[in-house]
């Protein structure tokens, strides 16, 4: 395993800037996730790290190893696509041994880590079967297999669930957390679905037109986003954001509501699940509902406030209001957030 520490990367495709001033240290063992929208530079850091993409200003170092001239071959990574390249004339027994063959290793030799990683990925019985009689998350763990076998310092994985379904993703995201418990890799994983980043990463690395936002745990970046950008990728439903002018200890919003801010706040953040429509000791919004989803465990409530747009509450359980209902929206006064007019986290 290792180490992987990035000092000043930039990325430019002639006058086109797609990354600059990234710094990242990813340590020992640990799984970081990058995610962002699409355009953000995560894939292109991801290619860097493996050396498919040349580095045009920084440091990139694996191991205590400078790797800016190292060719990809020579840097002991695996690298598992969004694709997952298998070879459809060979089983899954010789894909996932590929790597060695390639290698002259001998047949025997391969033999133990194949089987090794097919106990981990729980594809013992389907060693003898061609790709065309697999489903797509067998497939993947196939893919994932042959990655393991080389027992590379880190893993690299790029969107490798963006091909699967719904209930796919959800069962190999078990997959990848389990594999990377039991072998405790250094692991940079990039998505841009942000459920993932949350479910598996140590620490996620947020990124958005080419820098880095913010970087720390899940629940870091869930409760003290840094500025507006983060605050509206992390999170599912995404964050309320209630515009107001500052007044001395507040922000006053367009009903004439004053909610207590810190100076220079323009906009206020508030989760879904911290608008309730139980009382708080912060004033409520008149509100109407426009739309109910009714989830079983939960219900979104979409409502149409006076004059601060249409906000989204999340309560618990099952609520019998319909669409037209008349509500009044109670903000958790602990759960507030406060961003300036450059989107920057005030106190």
């Amino acid at each position: 395993m290792a180490r992987i520490e990035m000092n000043g990367i930039g990325k430019a495709y002639g006058r086109v800037e797609v990354l600059r001033d990234v710094d990242l240290v990813v340590n020992d063992g640990e799984f970081v996730v990058l995610v962002g929208p699409s355009g953000c530079g995560k894939s292109t850091l991801l290619r860097m790290i493996a050396g498919l993409e040349p580095i045009t200003l920084g440091t990139l170092s694996i191991g205590g190893r400078l790797m800016n001239e190292v060719p990809p071959r020579d840097r002991d990574i695996a690298m598992v696509f969004q694709s997952y390249a298998l070879y459809p004339h060979m089983t899954v027994a010789r894909n996932m041994g590929f790597p060695m063959e390639i290698a002259r290793r001998s047949k025997s030799e391969r033999a133990g880590p194949v089987a090794r990683a097919a106990e981990v990925l729980g594809l013992q019985s389907l060693l003898e079967r061609y790709p065309r009689a697999l489903s797509g998350g067998q497939r993947q763990r196939v893919a994932m297999g042959r990655a393991i076998v080389r027992e590379p310092a880190a893993f690299l994985f790029d969107e490798p669930l963006s091909n699967l379904d719904a209930a796919l993703r959800v069962e190999m995201r078990l997959e990848i957390a389990r594999l990377h418990r039991r072998i405790g890799a250094t692991t940079v994983y990039v998505t841009h679905d942000q459920v993932e980043a949350m479910t598996l990463a140590d620490r996620i690395v947020v990124m958005n037109g080419g820098r880095i936002q913010q970087i720390g745990t899940p629940m870091e970046l869930y409760e003290r986003p840094a500025n507006r950008f983060v605050a509206g990728f992390i999170g599912s439903p995404t964050m309320n954001m209630v515009e107001g002018t500052p007044v001395p200890g507040g922000l006053r919003l367009a009903d004439g509501t004053v909610w207590p801010a810190p100076a220079g706040a323009t906009t206020m953040g508030i989760r879904p699940e911290s608008l309730s429509l139980t009382p708080s000791a912060l004033p409520g919004l008149a509100a109407e509902l426009q739309v109910v989803e009714r989830l079983g465990s939960d219900t979104n409530l979409y409502c149409e406030t006076r004059g601060n747009g249409v906000l989204l509450a999340r309560v618990q359980g099952n609520l019998d209001l319909g669409a037209g209902a008349r509500v009044t929206l109670w903000p958790d006064p602990a759960r507030l957030h406060a961003f300036d007019a450059k989107g920057e986290r005030c106190g």
